[in-house]
């Protein structure tokens, strides 16, 4: 699914020109500006700290609380009103806006809230009237176009869009925005000039953009080109499923991706919000989308990525309460009880985010992405079983395979080989070769698994090789490759590879034993036991065995393979 807006470009450029001014600067001396002491100092120090943790909760509360001791303070002003806004608390956020534009402070982050505020309240009269608006270069150069509509004047306000459009910087962004502007007027026909190309050269088209357009294309009653659209921009995907079904019986849906000018200003703030999104932290995205959900309680999009940003940024409690108001009847649903359990994963609580996939798998049986999410879930807990099991019920569900599919097949096969079902696993790991023949992670995978398996010695060693040509400072694989020249006997040739792989990871307890092992059978048998150690050193791996270690220390490698080769034979 397309999930950008603007081109790589031009999130360049709105990264360049839209840093909003930082807080107001703690003064060196006393004044209201000047660093705390006293009673005072705890609450300061503890909102810095929230402040850096990113903990927004926290940061609200205790600068809250600094400004009940010194209310003047803009420094407190300030971060208390970023913490709400980011919390989503815009109500809370507004006196303390008003504030710090009264001081004459100057803050853009303030002045965007008393502007979303306006149009919020629909009193486009004071966005138009406002002196000297400094919110940001895109913000104030669309807000005063969608407050005109706000007021009925269309002509002004295509205006607007056509002046930032003839400066070129952000002629997508702007192009955009007029197109929506003329469907919420009807105008059908030039929006769709302007959402398909034919009107001033493609635009970068991201999901809303996407729906836009076809919502026009089903009201100029173009339904066959529109599903066709919709069969390639969303595949299999819920998002347009409404307007599938309506463009199949021939009829049109409402264009309601916005509604009115308040609706269309949060469009606004969601493409800024979207561009940020990957170039910045996730402070400013996360302003820019709670902005944008305030204005629009439909724009569910603003609401997935509020809460990725949140989790991006370990806020998993915020994140999971984001994502739970997407309700059941939102084609974002699905990917916000994914995102969800991802938030219970990584808040550490991996049972309750296992029984809640296992739920929406249930509820879900034809979702394929659901019991991916869930088999690599499970996968990563070491229940491979499961995983397979799951990964099972996501196979069952492809009718024709893909290259989008190599993925699953690869997870599917290692979780085989890890359930200790090899000879099942390997016929997967070479269908994914068909799909990616020079993939580095899986080629190696199966280059290694076959070497263990002391299968196809040869080919397996020219696997390896493709993987290291391919991502030579991989420490993983380039162990692989020393791996193979120690199995096949080749202990010379192994010594160099196997140095550069500890060199590439020098912690890694495997990599280290695997070294140590080399030494041995070249005679460097003071060196090998030194790295034996150094692997024991490390936190306990799941693949290493600490007392096959301990007995090669206390023995040597030589007397531990031949216990284990008699060990066999005894078997």
């Amino acid at each position: 699914m397309p999930t950008h807006v603007l081109a790589p470009v031009h999130r360049l450029a709105l990264v360049l020109c839209l840093t909003l001014s930082a807080a107001p600067a703690l003064a060196d001396d006393t004044g209201p500006g000047a660093v705390p002491d006293g009673p005072l100092a705890g609450a300061f120090l503890a909102g810095r700290v929230a402040q850096v943790d990113n903990d927004f909760a926290a940061q609200a509360l205790y600068y809250q609380r600094a400004l009940q001791a010194d209310p003047e303070n803009p420094f407190f002003m300030d971060a208390a009103m970023q913490a709400l806004i980011l919390l989503g608390r815009m109500d809370e956020a507004l006196p303390l806006a008003e504030s710090l534009l009264d001081q004459g402070l100057g803050s853009q982050i303030a002045a965007l809230v008393i502007q979303a505020d306006r149009f919020a309240r629909q009193d486009f009269s004071a966005v138009l009237s406002a002196d000297a608006p400094d919110t940001g270069p895109l913000t104030d150069a669309f807000a005063p176009a969608w407050a005109q509509i706000g007021t009925g004047r269309m002509t002004e306000a295509l205006d607007q869009f056509d002046s930032v459009i003839a400066a070129e910087q952000f002629a997508p962004l702007a192009l955009y925005q007029k197109a929506l502007a003329l469907a919420l007027v009807g105008d059908f026909e030039s929006a769709h000039a302007i959402l398909s190309g034919d009107d001033a050269g493609p635009i970068s088209m991201g999901r809303r953009a996407l729906l836009a357009r076809l919502m026009v294309m089903g009201q100029l009653e173009d339904f066959d080109a529109a599903l066709e659209l919709a069969a390639e921009a969303f595949g299999n995907e819920p998002d347009a499923d409404a307007l599938r079904a309506a463009f199949a019986e021939g009829r049109a849906l409402p264009f309601d991706l916005v509604t009115d000018a308040t609706e269309g200003m949060a469009e606004v703030y969601f493409v800024i919000a979207s561009a940020l999104a990957g170039e910045e932290g996730a402070v400013l995205p996360l302003i820019y989308a709670r902005l944008a959900r305030h204005l629009n309680l439909r724009n569910t999009d603003a609401v997935v990525l509020a809460a990725q940003l949140l989790e991006s940024v370990g806020q998993h409690d915020l994140a999971d309460q984001a994502f739970a108001t997407v309700g059941a009847d939102d084609p974002l649903y699905l990917g916000a009880e994914l995102g969800r359990a991802q938030a219970l994963y990584a808040s550490g609580d991996a049972d309750a985010a296992i029984d809640r996939l296992e739920a929406l798998s249930a509820e879900n049986a034809d979702e394929l992405s659901v019991h991916v999410a869930l088999g690599d879930l499970l996968r990563r807990e070491e229940r491979f079983a499961d995983a397979v099991t799951a990964y099972e019920r996501a196979l069952d569900l492809i009718d024709t395979p893909e290259q989008r599919h190599w993925v699953l097949y690869y997870t599917y096969a290692i979780s085989l080989e890890r359930d200790g079902r090899f000879d099942d696993a390997e016929p997967w790991f070479r269908r994914t070769l068909e799909f990616v023949p020079d993939n580095p992670s899986v080629l190696n995978y199966l280059g290694y698994s076959l070497i263990e398996e002391r299968r196809n010695l040869d080919e397996a060693l020219d696997m390896i090789e493709r993987a290291v040509e391919g991502d030579p400072e991989s420490g993983y694989i380039v162990d692989s490759l020393g791996w193979a020249f120690y199995r096949l006997g080749r202990y010379d040739e192994a010594v160099p590879v196997m140095e550069r792989a500890v060199e590439l990871l020098p912690n890694d307890p495997i990599i280290n034993d695997h070294l140590g092992d080399v030494y041995w059978m070249v005679g460097r048998e003071r060196e090998a036991r030194f790295q034996w150690r150094r692997a024991l050193s490390f936190e306990p791996h799941a693949d290493l065995d600490p007392d096959r270690v301990r007995r090669k220390l206390d023995v040597g490698l030589d007397t531990v393979l031949a216990e284990e080769e008699a060990d066999s034979a005894g078997n």
